[in-house]
């Protein structure tokens, strides 16, 4: 259950002078509250009269939106993790030649999880994305705010997770990996970024019309 403690517990946290929970967490928790507002979409528009017809889409799109919300809200420990070994790996004593070869493996192995995770967050929340544009389309219209809300928190948490690709990839000695997953995620936040613009668009005319 949802509680005003914990939700400043989460925000003092951010807020502290740990590093964790950082950015790539607020990315995970943004992406997972679109998703939660497409689901709400879904949820108050069944038994509306007048979108009997939209119904067997909108719960086929509320089963992806809950497993992506699901999957974004899991993504918030998984950042911590990934930051927290990764700042494990840098203070991996270095005394022989041994211990150097296992301490870059180890920086290197956990460098690629810390790009792996934001990457993965910024393929759910381009998922969401699409879905809000569809969700605007057949949603029940006195909700249809929300879907707004939802592209933007989905959008901004896209673009959120890009910059954790875009400042651990340059680290990899795995070029081939590291020039993939910038590529990816460009092309991702490309996308999201017209296609939120336009859902946005189309909730405003709807919301003037």
């Amino acid at each position: 259950m949802m509680t005003q403690s914990s939700i400043d517990q989460f925000l003092d946290r951010l807020a502290s002078g740990d590093p964790t929970p950082g950015g790539g967490s607020a990315a995970a928790i943004m992406g997972a509250m679109g998703a939660a507002l497409v689901s709400m979409v879904c949820n108050v528009s069944f038994g509306k009269k007048g979108y009997e017809a939209a119904e067997p889409e909108l719960r086929s799109m509320l089963v992806r939106s809950e497993q992506l919300r699901g999957r974004l809200a899991a993504m918030v420990a998984e950042d911590i993790a990934a930051f927290d070994g990764l700042m494990a790996a840098y203070k991996l004593p270095k005394s022989s030649d041994e211990e150097k070869s296992r301490r870059t493996e180890t920086i290197q192995a956990s460098l690629k999880r810390a790009t792996e995770v934001p990457l993965e967050c910024a393929r759910a929340c381009s998922e969401v994305v699409e879905m809000a544009r569809r969700a605007a389309d057949l949603g029940y219209k006195h909700v249809i705010s929300d879907v707004g809300v939802g592209v933007a928190a989905a959008d901004a948490a896209l673009r959120s997770a890009a910059l954790n690709v875009f400042i651990n990839a340059p680290s990899l000695k795995d070029r081939g990996f590291a020039a993939s997953a910038i590529e990816e995620v460009e092309r991702l936040a490309r996308a999201s970024a017209l296609e939120s613009e336009a859902t946005y668009g189309a909730v405003r005319t709807k919301l003037e019309g």
